[in-house]
């Protein structure tokens, strides 16, 4: 679906040799290597912040999410059941883990159940949240493709690719997790596929989505565009699918009656002489 996104100066003042006394005492000089040395200065709101610099932070947030306690994540069922394991402080940046991880017994086992999920879909949440980002990643600009891998072909034949993706997305809608919504969203439309690709796509949206969910309309968007064209590599399938998802055969018909209807409002403008509607109702006898 590739289509329809204080600099601060280093340096001290010199070292002043004292000749004599003065009334006003002068700058103190570097102390004898036999002297006591001078005491650290007290704590100030400047020093504070320069311990806490933004990479200071970053580093020790890090830090503190690996001291945090291991989380089990049981994912799956029957024998592709797997258990994964997480850091608690990682896992409750997400609303829905802080939730479940505050039910945990006091000296009960750390375990979660996603037992509708797939191993993948979770791993791919869990490298987001441990790196920013999951395989395969998007190529910087100019590029708007995604990182290559011989394993991956380049054309999605089968939809396995958007679906990846597709699951991502509602994943992280479960887990309250907007920018991994937007990440995998973004990846969707830089995948080519072909319209059998494009079909299981729009089955899983349209199962999995709510009806007001934003993902849905390009899907229809997409169809509405090139469906006189996609449907003659599936027409079978297309059918089945308007049949099979009611809302998804409305949505794609209103975008394309839209269409129509800007196309003759243009031609109106373009020629003000004719008014009305060119077709006659037939009369009755």
């Amino acid at each position: 679906m590739a289509e329809p996104r204080v600099e601060i100066e280093v340096g001290g003042s010199k070292d002043v040799e004292m000749t004599g006394a003065s009334e006003t005492p002068a700058p103190q000089s570097q102390p004898a290597d036999d002297a006591e040395p001078a005491a650290d200065p007290a704590p100030t709101e400047e020093n504070d912040a320069t311990a806490k610099s933004p990479e200071n932070s970053k580093e020790n947030q890090f830090l503190d999410y690996l001291k945090s306690p291991i989380v089990e994540l049981v994912v799956g069922k029957g024998e592709e059941q797997t258990v994964l394991t997480a850091h608690q402080a990682i896992l409750t940046l997400s609303p829905y883990f802080a939730e479940e991880v505050s039910k945990f017994p006091e000296d009960g086992p750390r375990r979660i159940f996603l037992e509708d999920e797939s191993i993948d879909t979770v791993g791919c949440f869990l490298q987001y949240q441990y790196t920013g980002e999951y395989f395969p990643k998007r190529l910087a600009a100019p590029s708007e493709g995604l990182e290559t891998d011989p394993a991956i072909p380049e054309v999605d034949e089968t939809g396995q690719q958007l679906l990846k993706h597709a699951r991502v997305y509602t994943l992280a809608e479960k887990l309250g997790i907007n920018k991994l919504k937007s990440l995998a969203h973004g990846k969707i439309h830089r995948i080519h596929s072909t319209a059998k690709g494009e079909i299981e796509y729009a089955k899983y949206v349209y199962t999995h989505t709510k009806a007001d969910d934003t993902i849905r309309k390009p899907v229809a968007a997409f169809w509405a565009t090139r469906s006189h064209v996609l449907r003659h590599e599936a027409e079978a399938d297309f059918r089945t699918l308007c049949l099979q998802y009611p809302q998804f055969g409305f949505d794609v018909l209103s975008l394309v009656l839209d269409q129509r209807e800007k196309r003759a409002q243009d031609r109106e403008t373009a020629s003000p002489a004719v008014k009305g509607s060119a077709r006659k109702r037939a009369r009755m006898l």
